[in-house]
């Protein structure tokens, strides 16, 4: 996948260009409808489908006091976008001067730099441009005017609900991660780099990798069965998430711990992306790090069988 970081890039695309455009947190089915519609069109007329994207999510700049925890961070993102065999990508940097632009100018930008473009395909509450002053209608007056087409593609449903970054990263945090994969397409994941703790998981018998998220949705605290990809294998194992009561006095912030099967190898720096399977228990304080030892192999002993795989 070609990943471009400027508007101007795109001429150097062979027209016509398909422009598929949204924050696509998470490529949820209805992100997927938008992409795959455009793409479709793209194939029909001959022409060049591309994806458009903003980098950071727009809350984290117009809103930081109040922006959601992301569903998928640009990492993140950038990659389950190429797993939908996307060919060109366009991400944009998102900041207070691009914010202030009018979204007539936003448009005005795309045609000048398409040779040509043919269509725009977006949400059908889609806004964009300065004050979100941009949206569906605006953007057809300006096809029309420019000379390209503009779809507008109909919410997707789940059991009758809207599928919506907002409704996944609720029921994730609710721990309804049954509901979240179905509003995805794909289990809920979460990727994050492996930071240098404090090595008391190894210390009990049971190495783990502390996971630095990078501001993504947690689910409820707890220990789960997980499966983690890292370098493009895959590794079973499984994870506590919370806030480590038995060996912090005071509380401190999330981590997401993880104990990976039959991995003996550093992997500070890498990036793992984390799948949760099956939720095993709630967090608890234990009276010592023994009782905490013992039943981190309790809980090792019920993750491998749930793998079918002798411990």
């Amino acid at each position: 996948m070609q990943i471009l970081r400027s508007i101007s890039e795109l001429s150097d695309l062979s027209g016509p260009l398909f422009l598929a455009i949204g924050v696509f947190d998470g490529v949820h089915l209805g992100h997927q409808a938008v992409i795959s519609t455009s793409a479709r069109h793209a194939k029909e007329a001959g022409g060049t489908p591309v994806v458009v994207t903003f980098d950071p999510h727009p809350a984290k700049i117009l809103r930081p006091q109040d922006a959601p925890h992301l569903l998928t961070a640009t990492q993140h993102k950038i990659a389950l976008i190429r797993d939908l065999g996307v060919g060109h990508l366009l991400v944009l940097h998102f900041d207070r001067p691009f914010a202030a632009t009018a979204p007539e100018e936003f448009v005005r930008q795309l045609v000048t730099n398409s040779r040509p473009l043919r269509e725009i395909c977006v949400g059908h509450e889609w806004s964009f441009g300065k004050g979100r002053a941009g949206n569906l209608a605006l953007l057809k007056t300006l096809g029309a005017t420019s000379d390209f087409n503009v779809v507008g593609v109909q919410a997707v449903t789940v059991n009758g609900e809207v599928v919506s970054s907002t409704a996944i990263r609720r029921a994730v945090a609710e721990g309804d991660l049954v509901k979240a994969t179905q509003m995805l397409g794909r289990e809920y994941t979460i990727l994050g780099t492996v930071k240098a703790g404090e090595k008391l998981g190894r210390k009990l018998g049971f190495p783990t990798a502390n996971l630095s998220a990078h501001s993504e949705q947690f689910p409820p605290n707890g220990v789960y069965v997980t499966e983690a990809r890292l370098a493009g294998a895959l590794y079973r194992g499984v994870a506590n998430l919370g806030c480590r009561p038995t060996v912090s006095a005071e509380k401190s912030e999330r981590l997401l711990e993880l104990h990976l099967f039959d991995l003996n190898k550093e992997i500070y720096g890498e990036e793992v992306e984390v799948r949760f399977l099956r939720y095993l228990r709630a967090e608890q304080q234990f009276e010592n790090v023994d009782a905490l030892a013992a039943q981190i192999a309790r809980d090792v002993k019920s993750a491998r069988e749930s793998f079918s795989v002798t411990p």
